[in-house]
Protein backbone atom coordinates (compact mmCIF):
# COMPACT_ATOMS: atom_id res chain seq x y z
CA UNK A 1 0.00 0.00 0.00
CA UNK A 2 1.55 3.55 -0.97
CA UNK A 3 1.75 6.11 1.85
CA UNK A 4 0.34 9.05 1.24
CA UNK A 5 2.42 11.19 3.15
CA UNK A 6 6.52 11.47 3.97
CA UNK A 7 7.31 11.46 7.37
CA UNK A 8 7.74 14.73 8.75
CA UNK A 9 11.84 14.95 9.10
CA UNK A 10 11.81 14.03 5.35
CA UNK A 11 9.66 17.01 4.54
CA UNK A 12 11.75 19.11 6.49
CA UNK A 13 14.70 17.86 4.87
CA UNK A 14 13.68 17.69 1.26
CA UNK A 15 12.33 21.97 1.48
CA UNK A 16 15.64 22.74 3.22
CA UNK A 17 17.96 24.42 0.67
CA UNK A 18 21.32 24.76 1.02
CA UNK A 19 22.89 27.02 3.76
CA UNK A 20 24.80 29.99 2.59
CA UNK A 21 23.96 29.83 -1.20
CA UNK A 22 22.53 33.26 -2.81
CA UNK A 23 20.55 31.00 -5.04
CA UNK A 24 18.30 30.33 -2.08
CA UNK A 25 16.86 31.48 0.90
CA UNK A 26 18.52 32.37 4.51
CA UNK A 27 17.17 31.51 7.79
CA UNK A 28 17.70 34.53 10.63
CA UNK A 29 16.87 33.77 13.88
CA UNK A 30 16.70 36.38 16.68
CA UNK A 31 16.79 35.46 20.08
CA UNK A 32 17.30 37.05 23.48
CA UNK A 33 15.39 37.73 26.86
CA UNK A 34 12.08 39.73 26.86
CA UNK A 35 12.57 43.40 26.55
CA UNK A 36 16.07 42.86 24.34
CA UNK A 37 14.71 45.02 21.23
CA UNK A 38 14.09 41.93 18.98
CA UNK A 39 10.99 43.41 17.42
CA UNK A 40 12.62 46.75 16.79
CA UNK A 41 15.63 45.45 15.03
CA UNK A 42 13.87 42.79 13.39
CA UNK A 43 11.81 45.64 11.68
CA UNK A 44 15.17 47.68 10.88
CA UNK A 45 16.41 44.93 8.86
CA UNK A 46 13.56 43.96 6.88
CA UNK A 47 13.15 47.22 5.79
CA UNK A 48 17.36 47.47 5.13
CA UNK A 49 17.15 44.25 3.23
CA UNK A 50 13.87 45.35 1.18
CA UNK A 51 15.72 48.68 0.27
CA UNK A 52 18.95 46.41 -0.81
CA UNK A 53 16.64 44.49 -3.47
CA UNK A 54 16.03 41.53 -1.36
CA UNK A 55 12.59 39.20 -1.07
CA UNK A 56 12.03 39.32 2.62
CA UNK A 57 9.82 37.86 5.27
CA UNK A 58 9.23 38.48 8.85
CA UNK A 59 7.31 35.87 11.29
CA UNK A 60 7.18 35.19 14.64
CA UNK A 61 7.17 31.99 17.13
CA UNK A 62 4.92 31.01 18.58
CA UNK A 63 2.69 32.01 15.97
CA UNK A 64 3.33 33.21 11.89
CA UNK A 65 0.65 30.49 11.08
CA UNK A 66 -2.90 30.45 11.97
CA UNK A 67 -2.61 27.09 13.81
CA UNK A 68 0.32 28.80 16.02
CA UNK A 69 -0.92 32.13 16.99
CA UNK A 70 -4.02 30.08 18.53
CA UNK A 71 -1.04 27.91 20.34
CA UNK A 72 0.44 31.12 21.38
CA UNK A 73 -2.48 32.21 22.90
CA UNK A 74 -2.44 29.10 25.05
CA UNK A 75 1.06 29.35 26.33
CA UNK A 76 1.26 33.31 26.59
CA UNK A 77 -2.31 34.15 27.73
CA UNK A 78 -4.49 31.23 28.95
CA UNK A 79 -6.03 31.79 32.39
CA UNK A 80 -4.43 29.05 33.66
CA UNK A 81 -1.23 29.86 32.22
CA UNK A 82 0.77 29.67 35.45
CA UNK A 83 -0.49 26.28 36.19
CA UNK A 84 1.56 25.04 33.04
CA UNK A 85 4.01 22.60 33.41
CA UNK A 86 7.22 23.17 31.99
CA UNK A 87 7.00 19.80 29.77
CA UNK A 88 3.50 21.37 28.40
CA UNK A 89 5.05 24.64 27.19
CA UNK A 90 8.36 22.84 25.67
CA UNK A 91 5.75 20.72 23.59
CA UNK A 92 3.22 23.96 22.75
CA UNK A 93 6.01 25.64 21.20
CA UNK A 94 7.66 22.56 19.32
CA UNK A 95 4.11 22.42 17.72
CA UNK A 96 3.30 25.59 17.00
CA UNK A 97 6.83 25.65 15.52
CA UNK A 98 6.20 22.77 13.11
CA UNK A 99 3.27 24.36 11.64
CA UNK A 100 5.46 27.22 11.00
CA UNK A 101 8.14 25.60 9.24
CA UNK A 102 6.16 23.85 7.11
CA UNK A 103 4.10 26.22 6.49
CA UNK A 104 5.95 29.05 5.76
CA UNK A 105 9.97 29.20 6.48
CA UNK A 106 10.41 25.99 4.58
CA UNK A 107 8.18 26.83 1.83
CA UNK A 108 9.67 30.71 1.79
CA UNK A 109 13.17 29.69 1.60
CA UNK A 110 12.87 27.29 -1.59
CA UNK A 111 11.74 30.37 -3.50
CA UNK A 112 14.74 32.47 -2.24
CA UNK A 113 13.28 34.42 0.60
CA UNK A 114 15.13 36.19 3.61
CA UNK A 115 12.89 34.57 5.87
CA UNK A 116 13.55 36.99 9.36
CA UNK A 117 12.40 34.81 12.54
CA UNK A 118 12.03 35.82 16.30
CA UNK A 119 12.66 33.36 17.85
CA UNK A 120 13.42 29.82 17.10
CA UNK A 121 14.72 26.52 17.96
CA UNK A 122 17.43 28.15 20.77
CA UNK A 123 14.39 29.88 22.59
CA UNK A 124 12.87 26.06 23.38
CA UNK A 125 16.90 24.89 24.17
CA UNK A 126 17.36 28.02 26.64
CA UNK A 127 13.75 29.11 27.99
CA UNK A 128 12.90 25.75 28.58
CA UNK A 129 15.91 23.30 29.08
CA UNK A 130 18.28 25.76 30.93
CA UNK A 131 15.83 27.92 32.63
CA UNK A 132 13.27 25.53 33.61
CA UNK A 133 15.48 23.20 34.01
CA UNK A 134 14.70 20.40 31.43
CA UNK A 135 16.60 17.77 30.41
CA UNK A 136 18.29 18.74 27.44
CA UNK A 137 18.74 15.84 25.63
CA UNK A 138 14.82 15.30 25.11
CA UNK A 139 14.48 19.06 24.24
CA UNK A 140 17.26 18.97 21.65
CA UNK A 141 15.27 15.92 20.27
CA UNK A 142 11.85 17.17 20.12
CA UNK A 143 13.27 20.57 18.83
CA UNK A 144 14.85 18.50 15.83
CA UNK A 145 11.94 16.18 15.15
CA UNK A 146 10.02 19.94 14.94
CA UNK A 147 12.10 21.29 12.57
CA UNK A 148 14.16 18.74 10.33
CA UNK A 149 17.03 20.14 8.79
CA UNK A 150 15.53 23.60 8.80
CA UNK A 151 18.08 25.24 11.28
CA UNK A 152 19.31 29.36 11.05
CA UNK A 153 22.12 30.07 8.84
CA UNK A 154 23.05 32.99 11.40
CA UNK A 155 21.40 33.84 14.91
CA UNK A 156 21.37 37.07 16.15
CA UNK A 157 21.44 37.06 20.31
CA UNK A 158 20.37 40.74 21.79
CA UNK A 159 22.30 40.69 25.10
CA UNK A 160 20.90 42.72 28.04
CA UNK A 161 21.81 42.77 31.43
CA UNK A 162 18.94 41.25 33.61
CA UNK A 163 17.94 44.01 35.21
CA UNK A 164 17.72 46.15 32.07
CA UNK A 165 15.50 43.34 30.50
CA UNK A 166 12.90 43.68 33.49
CA UNK A 167 12.75 47.85 33.49
CA UNK A 168 11.87 47.29 30.01
CA UNK A 169 9.14 45.05 30.37
CA UNK A 170 7.96 46.89 33.40
CA UNK A 171 7.98 50.71 31.13
CA UNK A 172 5.70 48.81 28.43
CA UNK A 173 2.46 50.59 28.58
CA UNK A 174 0.47 49.11 26.04
CA UNK A 175 -0.65 45.76 27.96
CA UNK A 176 -0.04 43.29 31.20
CA UNK A 177 2.51 41.07 31.48
CA UNK A 178 2.11 37.96 29.69
CA UNK A 179 3.14 34.49 31.90
CA UNK A 180 6.85 34.95 30.46
CA UNK A 181 6.89 38.55 31.50
CA UNK A 182 6.23 37.84 34.53
CA UNK A 183 8.59 35.63 35.67
CA UNK A 184 11.57 36.46 38.40
CA UNK A 185 14.89 37.91 37.73
CA UNK A 186 16.32 34.16 38.73
CA UNK A 187 14.71 33.07 35.59
CA UNK A 188 16.11 35.87 33.42
CA UNK A 189 19.37 35.75 34.54
CA UNK A 190 19.19 31.50 33.36
CA UNK A 191 17.96 32.98 30.12
CA UNK A 192 20.72 35.62 29.72
CA UNK A 193 23.55 33.02 30.83
CA UNK A 194 22.00 30.49 28.46
CA UNK A 195 21.65 32.25 25.56
CA UNK A 196 25.77 33.26 25.72
CA UNK A 197 26.66 29.72 26.19
CA UNK A 198 24.97 28.54 23.38
CA UNK A 199 26.97 31.76 21.51
CA UNK A 200 30.09 30.66 22.26
CA UNK A 201 29.88 26.85 21.73
CA UNK A 202 28.21 27.74 18.03
CA UNK A 203 30.34 30.69 17.55
CA UNK A 204 30.07 30.63 13.52
CA UNK A 205 26.28 30.75 13.75
CA UNK A 206 25.72 32.79 16.62
CA UNK A 207 26.26 36.79 16.30
CA UNK A 208 25.40 37.97 19.91
CA UNK A 209 25.13 42.44 20.06
CA UNK A 210 25.17 44.64 23.33
CA UNK A 211 21.38 45.67 23.48
CA UNK A 212 22.53 48.11 25.79
CA UNK A 213 23.86 50.52 22.66
CA UNK A 214 21.98 52.87 20.99
CA UNK A 215 18.75 51.40 18.86
CA UNK A 216 20.82 53.61 15.77
CA UNK A 217 23.92 51.78 16.63
CA UNK A 218 22.54 47.98 17.14
CA UNK A 219 20.98 48.84 13.89
CA UNK A 220 24.20 49.19 12.28
CA UNK A 221 26.03 46.64 13.58
CA UNK A 222 23.64 44.08 12.91
CA UNK A 223 22.95 45.42 9.54
CA UNK A 224 27.28 44.74 9.04
CA UNK A 225 27.07 41.01 9.97
CA UNK A 226 24.37 40.39 7.39
CA UNK A 227 25.13 42.26 4.60
CA UNK A 228 28.91 40.21 4.68
CA UNK A 229 26.98 37.09 5.15
CA UNK A 230 24.72 37.09 2.68
CA UNK A 231 27.17 39.21 0.05
CA UNK A 232 24.82 42.79 -0.24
Amino acid sequence: MKKSKQPAKAVARASAPPNGTNHHGFLISFEGSEGSGKSTQIAHLAEQLQAAGRRVFSTREPGGTEIGEQVRNIIVHNSKGDEMCAETELLLFAASRAQLVREVIAPKLIKGVIVVCDRYIDSSTVYQGVARSLSLDPVQQINQFAVGDVLPDLTIVLDVPTRVSLARIQQRASDLPNRMERENIDFYKKVREGYLVLARSMPKRFFVVDGTLPEKKVRKVIWEEVRNRISL
